[in-house]
């Protein structure tokens, strides 16, 4: 609790207003649900290795993000769980559940429920599922047996620090959220600070890289119920061809996916600024096209996209 208030107190949490307003539920689930007991939490898997980006024209889309979007997929599990404590619990039971949405600190949660532990890059590690797996909730009036507190398996491994490509994770168990590239290409909603959008490379969707290293995805592996809803077209973005989308286009391609919440200006700001990283030539055609966007967002991301690619080709 004291460090997460002295993270919002040193504004660590950038433009994600909504975590600070909410901040005293956070702390306490009561003040989300009046006559809370217990909470469960729950994981669901989601590595898959399949369907990996390769090649410089192809965007990185975290893994997270190529599946339909977790909050349908997870909602409907949640429901039916839900229905069935209160069918168990009695007619004078409450419960209510999230996934991803609700004012609780899931991670703390899920440490204390024996789920996972906390690692240096902030994230929840199972030592049975590693790191790749979604986390939702469910808070009941209904008195359950606690399971025992999971402790930290970390050690001296500083893996995920390392990884970093902005520096975001200036110390053990601290993130700084305006230097995350998850943060960055997802939640920020104006302009990509240029300082990051080298760092950023082709990425146009979240960031794995602090994932990806930790040791204890050796046991790492998809889930049932996060299986079928894999959407292995977007293991390969053409940045290209996704710069040319009109607002229709977007729709269909990202309906039902995390990747709709950031809409179209996010996402094609982001596309700019991989191709500007790329720096193929063959990319200034769309993006002068890009550069007349009438959304000022990608207009402006492809502007300096067309610097950056007739810098990196000798182009005048």
């Amino acid at each position: 609790v004291e460090q997460f208030l002295k993270w919002l107190e040193d504004q660590c949490h950038g433009t994600m207003e909504w975590m600070g307003r909410n901040a005293a539920k956070r702390i306490d689930p009561q003040l989300v649900l009046e006559g809370a007991r217990s909470v469960i939490t729950l994981a669901a898997s989601y590595d898959s290795g399949n369907g990996e980006q390769t090649g410089p024209s192809l965007g990185v889309i975290a893994r997270y993000a190529r599946y339909a979007d977790y909050h349908d997929v997870l909602g409907q599990t949640l429901g039916q769980l839900t229905t069935q404590l209160q069918s168990l619990a009695g007619e004078g039971a409450r419960s209510l559940w999230y996934v991803d949405t609700g004012p609780i600190l899931e991670r703390d949660l899920g440490q204390r429920a024996g789920l996972g532990f906390i690692g240096k890059h902030t994230n929840l590690i199972s030592r049975r599922l590693g790191n790749w797996f979604f986390v939702s909730e469910i808070l009941t009036t209904a008195e359950l047996e606690p399971d025992e507190p999971e402790r930290n398996h970390c050690g001296k491994c500083t893996s995920c620090i390392d990884a970093c490509p902005t520096g975001a994770i200036p110390a053990p168990f601290q993130l700084d959220a305006r230097r995350c590239i998850s943060y960055l290409t997802i939640e920020l909603k104006g302009s990509i600070p240029e300082e990051f959008r080298s760092a950023i490379g082709n990425r146009i969707y979240g960031c794995d890289d602090c994932l990806e290293v930790c040791p204890w995805n050796r046991f790492a592996g998809e889930g049932r119920l996060m299986a079928p809803h894999r959407r292995d077209d977007l293991g390969q973005a053409d940045l290209i061809e996704l710069l040319t989308l009109d607002e229709d286009g977007f729709q269909a391609k990202f309906r039902g996916t995390p990747m709709q919440r950031t809409k179209r200006r996010g996402v094609l700001r982001n596309v700019c600024v991989a191709l500007g990283n790329v720096g193929d030539a063959s990319a200034i055609p769309p993006l002068e096209h890009a550069a007349a966007d009438p959304e000022p967002l990608i207009a402006e991301h492809a502007q300096w996209a067309i610097g950056q690619v007739k810098q990196r080709s000798g182009q005048n």
